[in-house]
């Protein structure tokens, strides 16, 4: 099972919600998907989805879901990578009106680039692809061990300042 989710915040993100639809459409997906939309206007067409579900219906889903497609939230990230499941990191973006600003971009390439999860690029084009490579096996995905609490901050400040000043 997949478990999409993009958080309760008022930001529509339909184009994920779109591109989700094409990729059962082109054959790409077939398995059971649940998403929670929050305030996106479009409404899935292959797949079940909610706009907004409670706390323990989100730890059940991630309990249950195979792959957990997640928009930027370290929040969110890190449940289902403490959770031990694969993770496919999308990117919200600020010209599209699906969030205040670009900050996601960082979150998922702090968390990409440690290898934590794969992130679809900001277009969402190779999305498919992301789904492919957990499918075959060839995702390269490291496990996320979380001894330290503070062990995302660390990661996300250290990217930040190694490639963005």
């Amino acid at each position: 099972m997949i478990f999409v989710t993009v958080g309760s915040r008022n930001y529509q993100f339909d184009r994920l919600f779109q591109k989700l639809d094409e990729l059962y459409e082109d054959g790409i997906l077939s398995e059971e998907m649940f998403a929670q939309v929050g305030t996106s206007t479009y409404k899935p067409k292959h797949y079940t989805y909610k706009d907004f579900i409670t706390p323990n219906e989100f730890a059940k889903k991630v309990e249950n879901a195979d792959i957990v497609v997640s928009h930027g939230a370290s929040g969110s990230i890190m449940k289902a990578l403490n959770a031990g499941k694969k993770v496919i990191a999308v990117t919200r973006l600020e010209k599209y009106g699906e969030h205040i600003n670009d900050h996601q971009i960082q979150n998922n390439e702090a968390f990409s680039s440690n290898g934590y999860v794969l992130m679809a690029d900001l277009e969402l084009n190779d999305l498919g692809e992301c789904f492919r490579k957990i499918y075959e096996g060839r995702d390269g995905l490291r496990p996320w061990k979380n001894r330290d609490p503070q062990a995302i901050v660390k990661m996300i400040d250290k990217f930040i300042r190694e490639n963005w000043n």
